[in-house]
């Protein structure tokens, strides 16, 4: 039951570092985009099917073995199927891949990690559990927590699956819709032989407007504090 148990972990960990070793993460760029764009335009109007579920195979696969390329991703997901289509698509990888991992992760540490963290722990996953669906809304909501970590904290706390799936779903809809949005017009900015990097993506207004999303999805938690404690 232990090796059965751990499996899929040291399989994920396994393709991860050959993904690293193979350096595949190279080909997760804003480079690598800019010179395959027209390859990549082609072969989605000739199979737009099977380019769309290739492109979220991709994206659950990146989620699910935490490679650093969510950005891009995104963006050529905007670039090559519009900014509509590319967030549909988007959500629906990094959804599923978020899913694969959270599984993954409490199959495998969640009972083990809670036994022997101690009350701390305890606490905090009492905590969580009662506002669970808001929390994990706040985190997927401002882009100053890394993905990966997101995925996993819910899991080792405690956090039901389906509350976790729609929280995700719902959480990463404006981040997605405006990279998406941003990655449809990097055709032009190509063509005009700009430079388009991640921290022209990822400006203060953006991150301020989607920090302030955040705070907003907090409202419900404090709201329901401030009730118990005038009771």
């Amino acid at each position: 039951m232990t090796l059965r148990r751990w499996l899929p972990v040291l399989v994920l960990v396994a393709v991860a570092a050959a993904a690293y070793a193979l350096g595949l993460q190279k080909y997760l760029t804003l480079d690598a985009l800019r010179d395959n764009r027209a390859t990549l335009s082609a072969y989605v109007a000739a199979h737009s099917v099977t380019a769309a579920l290739a492109y979220m195979g991709l994206y659950i696969a990146v989620v699910a073995l935490s490679l650093p390329a969510g950005v891009v991703l995104t963006l050529s997901g905007g670039l090559l199927f519009g900014a509509a289509l590319g967030t549909v698509l988007t959500v629906i990888g990094a959804t599923l891949g978020a899913t694969a991992l959270f599984v993954i992760a409490r199959s495998a540490f969640g009972d083990t990690l809670r036994a022997k963290a101690g009350p701390f722990l305890a606490k905090m996953a009492d905590g969580f559990a009662k506002d669970a669906f808001n929390y994990l809304l706040f985190l997927r909501l401002v882009p100053a927590f890394p993905f990966w970590a997101v995925n996993l904290a819910p899991a080792l706390l405690g956090m039901k699956l389906v509350p976790y799936v729609v929280a995700t779903a719902i959480g990463i809809i404006p981040g997605t819709a405006i990279f998406s949005l941003f990655g449809a017009g990097l055709g032009a900015v190509f063509e005009r032989g700009e430079e388009v990097s991640l921290k022209s993506v990822l400006n203060p207004t953006l991150v301020a407007a989607l920090i302030g999303m955040g705070l907003l999805s907090l409202l419900p938690i404090l709201m329901r504090r401030w009730r118990e404690r005038a009771q």
